[in-house]
């Protein structure tokens, strides 16, 4: 992208109706480590690549705990998404103050969604450069929500988000006729495998205990948010059997990931998202 007259504030409409700041806003969450969102009839996965800016530094959290049931992906700004899911935290505690009940997803996401909206409206803000995956159960069953700068929300069955997310957004579309029907441990290894398609450009690069993490909740019993990271998140690695050498991604993928696909290459763009808005 190059600097013009129009991108100086965010108010201000280029002549081809863009709004430049918030389309800055969205290129930061492409440049952001992936992440990646499934949603089934009875769960909903998080799962996201972790990044360390130095050999003496954490990895960076990238999935957040909001509520009992819900849960939030991060990928774009970190400080900025540090604001947003405080926000969101206050406002599930003050409805279950208020309500004595658990907040509705829906009501939840649509909410962050208005405070990313006034950001394009005010000369004194910028947008947020953040897109969060949002993960959560409620009474009308489970949810996956994506936000983006902009205000606009979108209900997923899967998407993924961040750099190189392009090729989970791919290997997404082929598998998402399974994901409807898929138990628990099927769709974390959907989601692991998606994730993994991001690193295939990046030889040196591969999922671990240390730079990957789960998330999930599902309906039932027990409709709490798990988070799995570090020695927790091991077992979900070994389930998915990846590669240890040879071929990409791409290619392994094909036949190693969970089985009962289908033969139909139709995908319906309805309800799948193929580009990052």
């Amino acid at each position: 992208m190059f600097r013009s007259q129009y991108d100086t504030d965010v108010t201000t409409f280029s002549p081809q109706g863009r709004l430049l700041q918030v389309e800055y806003a969205m290129e930061a969450v492409k440049q952001g480590s992936a992440v990646v969102g499934v949603c089934s009839a009875t769960h909903v996965v998080l799962a996201a690549l972790k990044r360390s800016f130095s050999d003496l530094a954490w990895h960076q959290r990238k999935i957040v705990p909001i509520d009992e049931h819900i849960g939030v992906a991060i990928s774009g700004i970190a400080a900025d998404a540090r604001v947003l899911t405080k926000r969101m935290r206050d406002e599930c505690l003050q409805h279950r103050f208020v309500y004595g009940d658990a907040m509705p997803v829906g009501r939840l996401v649509h909410l962050v969604a208005d405070l990313c909206q006034k950001c394009t409206q005010r000369i004194s803000r910028r947008p947020y450069g953040v897109g969060l995956l949002v993960a959560g159960v409620d009474e009308s069953g489970p949810h996956l929500y994506q936000t983006c700068p902009s205000g606009e929300v979108y209900d997923l069955v899967g998407m993924a988000l961040g750099a190189r997310s392009q090729s989970a957004r791919t290997y997404l579309e082929r598998h998402m006729d399974e994901f409807s029907s898929a138990s628990r441990e099927a769709l974390i290894r959907h989601a692991l495998w998606a994730l993994n398609e991001t690193l295939a450009s990046a030889k040196d690069q591969h999922l671990s205990a240390e730079n990957c993490a789960v998330g999930v909740v599902s309906i039932g019993d027990d409709m709490r948010f798990h988070l799995y990271e570090h020695e927790q998140v091991q077992p979900l690695l070994d389930a998915c059997a990846f590669p240890k050498s040879g071929g990409t991604a791409t290619e392994t993928s094909t036949e190693q990931a969970p089985q009962n696909v289908t033969d139909s290459d139709e995908h319906h763009d309805a309800t799948m998202q193929q580009d990052t808005p």
